[in-house]
């Protein structure tokens, strides 16, 4: 009873010291940063397959390379949706800004095939890069149909990215709007062949 009455101001001096540390995760979710516009035509009518991405990119916590080889993990950011479900809802949202069409769609949400072409994306990086900006690498090709085989393009851009201030926060939403940016980059290079 006496090493019970001995403990008890240690165990209560331990609970006001160690308090829980609040660390929510941040969750973060890809949008378009194109202008909106009611769609006013049925064409084209495209769907968008889910990009292939590397397998380091397949979390749901957002990945940085480091210039030695190396992964950082940012725990307590996440992405709200799985990474290439996020790209082809964004490309099927920039596309449809672009062109007015009602009929462009991620691949997932047509019932039927009642689309002519298929986007299929490959990237290859999606990283920041040690300058602070952020690179988008892949290819992408316009896939009909009907039959045939179209023959990939290669696309590579790099976007600035300006973290409004230096906490860690600041600078993941800033890797977010730079990954939009990149993103309808590309949308705008693809909605030049539909």
């Amino acid at each position: 009873m006496k090493t019970l009455a001995l403990a008890a101001p240690l165990l209560f001096a331990a609970c006001t010291v160690f308090q829980p540390i609040d660390d929510d995760p941040v969750r973060h979710l890809l949008e378009s940063p194109i202008a909106a516009r009611t769609p006013t035509s049925a064409a084209p009518a495209v769907a968008i397959a889910r990009p292939s991405l590397p397998p380091y990119l397949e979390r749901s916590e957002l990945i940085t390379r480091t210039g030695d080889g190396r992964l950082e993990i940012h725990e307590n950011d996440l992405w709200s949706e799985p990474l290439d479900a996020g790209i082809a809802r964004v490309m099927a949202d920039n596309l449809r800004r672009l062109t007015g069409s009602t009929n462009i769609q991620p691949s997932g949400n047509f019932i039927t095939r009642d689309y002519t072409s298929l986007v299929e994306i490959r990237i290859e990086r999606f990283d920041p890069l040690p300058d602070g900006s952020l690179l988008l690498e892949c290819t992408w090709k316009l896939q009909p149909l009907g039959g045939g085989d179209a023959a990939p393009k290669a696309f590579r851009t790099t976007v600035p990215m300006t973290p409004r201030a230096e906490s860690a926060s600041a600078k993941m939403s800033a890797r977010v709007t730079a990954m939009n940016e990149v993103l309808a980059r590309l949308s705008r290079t693809i909605a030049k062949s539909l």
